[in-house]
């Protein structure tokens, strides 16, 4: 890889990075926005439930409007839609301004990481496309680690000012990075929308749209709650908490790379084994939730094995997508997100119905259908 090709995936990876403290940043910060809008819980929550419910709708179709628009531009102009709402978050005194500006970022989510993405892969050698990718998914699990817990730290210690700016921060520096490395790249040949369309045609493609919907529903059905199964079933008290989130998260960059490294081996055999994996995570999780060590132990290993969710799932996808990459991923960003919020639902009514330990057999269920559909599509394949 050459230099100026590595240090550009790294700054793809930072955007990447920027883009998830974005989004998931704001949740660590809610009780600060509930303070200084004085709004309640419950309108202030609108924050994360609109970006989620953006990207979701509008990815495939931004995406498929972008095909035909040099990548650098978009690249830039999505990173900057990001460092601007984070300073209008950062500055503005009414919520309505803060909601549109959680639209504006929600719009250009889909459309950077799927070009990143696939510019990422295009930058290499055809042999080192996969490991370029996991670079660039780096992002997201450094995101988790710690621009998240950061976000929150900087809303408490110095001000929710400077938790936004820390975000605008990351992402005017990622511009800088995509403007003085990247050339410009005008699109040569545009692919039609019907052909990018086409691939919706493949029932394969419609099975592995499914099992990516139920690995992510598998992944944050029990996600969404770690904090409350930690403290209510295992009865860590808040400091615990918080590192076992650190740890999580920073393992999450181990799996991250282990799971890109086996998918470059054998792609087959890793994603086969990763949802028997989770199931294993999972149980381990409902039988020995209630003690302290042996819950730290199960966490650490768990970042590792939930990071491989967000790998395997956008290369299953891809298998089916390749003839229109941009397109794919962009299915993948939208159908990941249908997932979360499908996932978060029914395991809040897992919660409500069954009790909070009981939650985990809805990721166990979710995590067994999604591996019912890769041995369906693998048949049929």
């Amino acid at each position: 890889m050459k230099k100026g090709h590595s240090s550009l995936i790294i700054f793809f990876a930072l955007g990447v990075f920027g883009i998830i403290t974005t989004e998931m940043g704001i949740i660590g910060v809610l009780p600060q926005v509930t303070q200084k809008f004085h709004i309640s819980t419950s309108q202030a929550g609108y924050l994360v439930s609109i970006f989620a419910l953006i990207v979701a709708i509008s990815g495939p179709f931004l995406t498929l409007f972008a095909s035909g628009i040099n990548r650098k531009v978009i690249l830039l102009t999505a990173v900057l839609m990001f460092a601007i709402s984070n300073i209008v978050y950062a500055y503005t005194t009414k919520f309505e301004v803060m909601l549109a500006f959680r639209i504006l970022p929600a719009i250009f989510h889909p459309v950077f990481f799927s070009i990143a993405l696939v510019t990422a892969a295009q930058l290499v050698p055809p042999e080192k496309s996969s490991k370029a990718v996991t670079k660039v998914f780096a992002g997201i699990t450094v995101g988790f680690a710690f621009g998240v817990p950061l976000t929150s730290y900087l809303a408490e210690k110095i001000s929710l000012e400077a938790a936004f700016l820390f975000g605008a921060a990351v992402s005017i520096i990622a511009f800088i990075g995509i403007l003085a490395w990247l050339p410009s790249m005008p699109v040569k040949e545009r692919m039609s929308f019907g052909k990018q369309l086409g691939i919706l045609r493949k029932p394969q493609l419609w099975l592995t749209i499914i099992a990516v919907i139920f690995i992510f529903a598998a992944m944050f059905s029990v996600y969404s709650y770690f904090a409350e199964y930690l403290g209510q079933v295992t009865h860590m008290n808040g400091s615990w908490i918080s590192i076992m989130l650190m740890t999580f998260g920073v393992t999450m960059i181990v799996g991250n790379f282990l799971f890109g490294g086996s998918l470059h081996k054998s792609m087959t055999k890793t994603v086969l084994i990763f949802p028997l994996l989770y199931v294993v995570v999972y149980l381990f999780t409902y039988y020995l939730g209630s003690y302290v060590f042996p819950m730290a132990v199960i966490v650490f290993i768990w970042g590792a094995v939930h990071s491989g969710g967000l790998i395997v799932s956008q290369a299953l996808l891809m298998t089916e997508a390749k003839e229109a990459p941009e397109f794919g991923n962009s299915l993948f960003v939208s159908f990941s997100n249908v997932g979360i919020t499908v996932g978060a639902s029914i395991g809040g009514w897992f919660i409500s119905y069954l009790g909070i330990h009981q939650l985990i057999w809805s990721g166990i269920m979710f995590i067994l259908l999604a591996f019912l559909l890769i041995i369906i599509k693998m048949k049929i394949s």
